[in-house]
């Protein structure tokens, strides 16, 4: 049950980022921004949350792991953002610069995210004292 309170959060926080940049900046159908939405949800929980956030580095390096994860992240949101966004809409600037813009609101997202996923799902709570943000 945890892991889908963290599936919804994340679906939520890409979907209203998707929502304000493709559909509310550049007027792209938002039933399209939703399923880009979707989509990286899935993937970047697998690969960048459960993969790279949990074997970037050990528990006791708090702030590297998350450095490490979150740059995947936005990578990975680039890639998948604007991959999805250029078969849908076509390969414009206009979906590149979304895409680009996009990936950066969501990475900041995800730094504060790795913390969710600390305390509520993952459990590792070991190392909170490393961080004076963690319990903010």
């Amino acid at each position: 049950m945890k892991h889908v309170k963290a599936l919804i959060i994340k679906f939520v926080m890409s979907a209203v980022v998707l929502g304000t940049v493709f559909t509310g900046i550049y007027n792209y159908d938002f039933s399209d921004s939703i399923l880009i939405g979707l989509v990286l949800t899935v993937v970047a929980y697998a690969l960048g949350d459960l993969l790279v956030y949990r074997n970037a580095a050990d528990d006791s390096d708090y702030k590297k792991r998350n450095i490490v994860a979150t740059i995947s992240d936005l990578i990975l949101s680039f890639l998948v953002i604007w991959i999805m966004g250029a078969s849908f809409f076509g390969n414009t600037i206009t979906v590149i610069q979304a895409s680009v813009v996009s990936a950066i609101v969501i990475a900041v997202g995800e730094w504060f995210f790795h913390k969710y996923l600390d305390k509520h799902v993952l459990n590792t709570d070991n190392y909170k004292h490393t961080d004076a943000t963690y319990n903010k």
